[in-house]
């Protein structure tokens, strides 16, 4: 698919539509509101809606504006600067939001898939069908969704995952890729050392997390490299984590801190505990509940939302980490 165009984030500026109906019928209401769902707006307050500046987007206002004044509706479009109310990083998190709630219901959609190809059911001739037609949605809807996903949504990564994992039980291969990623993780550890270790910027939990995880038992040191290219390859001395393609990234079920934990061949139930607050938080599945998530949760938020700069974010959580994970350890001695 063609590269599409992002906006400059440290510039910060956006685009608004505001428009208003005259009193008549909801439906063009609703088609307008469908409209500006397909292109990525969000609605800011009733009937203003933003998009990152960018020319794509000025297309897509001018296009619905045009609809707008052919139903009688009164509408403009301004180019915007926010300077209080909101900050560019709300902004931003209003679009990932959106965004990580598309990738979510899709990830479900996939997972029912591989339920239904579980259980030996793989062989079975309707069902591997049915499969198949769900990967074919997916991968179409995932292209969507990414075409509106103007700042790396961090629920992308799990539904990549999901999507391959469907895509290998449908081919009949998941066994032995599973088997072929163990035999390169026991291989890929003897030769991790001083590598550059390379993740999408804009790092949240996962990724803050596995950074941590990565200097404390993988690579000592450890540099990180940050790129907004999702298609990003890999030169000599790299290795990627936690994004599309990535060498160590969501597994399954598993987060991507969780994969690499399972790399190190730890048997440490301090760093389990880590692992299981660092899934809640990432898949928000609240599949093991621990007291510690929600507290940790607002802890990170508040790293993230204090600084823009990565490894900024990386040094202040890997000290959360650390701190967590010794308390773990003294809690359970």
């Amino acid at each position: 698919m063609p590269a599409k165009p992002k906006s400059n984030a440290a510039a910060a500026d956006w685009l608004l539509l505001v428009y208003q109906f005259p009193a008549g019928p909801d439906s063009r209401r609703v088609k307008v509101w469908r409209r500006l769902q397909s292109v990525g707006a969000i609605a800011i307050k009733n009937s203003v809606y933003v998009l990152p500046l960018n020319e794509q987007s000025q297309e897509d206002f001018a296009w619905l504006l045009k609809e707008l004044q052919g139903s009688g509706a009164d509408g403009a479009i301004l180019e915007s600067r926010f300077v209080n109310g909101m900050s560019d990083e709300q902004i931003r998190q209003l679009f990932n939001d959106a965004r990580n709630a598309d990738y979510l219901l899709l990830q479900h959609e996939v997972e029912s898939a591989i339920v239904g190809l579980r259980d030996d059911k793989v062989n079975d001739e309707a069902v591997r069908e049915n499969a198949n037609r769900s990967l074919a949605r997916a991968r179409k809807r995932i292209d969507e969704i990414d075409s509106i996903d103007f700042f790396d949504a961090d629920g992308r990564v799990p539904v990549e995952a999901a999507i391959r994992e469907l895509a290998e039980l449908t081919s009949g291969k998941l066994g032995h890729v599973e088997k072929e990623g163990r035999n390169m993780a026991a291989v890929a550890m003897q030769d991790l050392g001083g590598r550059v270790w390379v993740t999408r910027r804009g790092v949240r939990v996962d990724r803050i997390a596995s950074a941590w995880l990565i200097r404390r038992w993988i690579d000592a040191g450890a540099r990180f490299k940050f790129t907004a290219d999702k298609q990003y390859k890999p030169t000599r001395g790299e290795i990627r984590f936690d994004m599309v393609d990535a060498e160590f990234t969501h597994e399954g079920n598993l987060c991507t801190f969780e994969v690499l934990a399972r790399l190190t061949g730890q048997n440490d139930a301090a760093l389990t505990s880590v692992g299981e607050i660092v899934h809640d938080i990432d898949l928000k599945d609240a599949k093991f509940g621990r007291p510690e998530t929600e507290g940790i949760a607002h802890v990170l938020a508040g790293i993230v939302a204090g600084t823009d700069d990565d490894d900024q974010r990386i040094e202040r959580g890997s000290a959360l980490f650390e701190d967590l994970y010794r308390y773990f350890r003294t809690a359970q001695a």
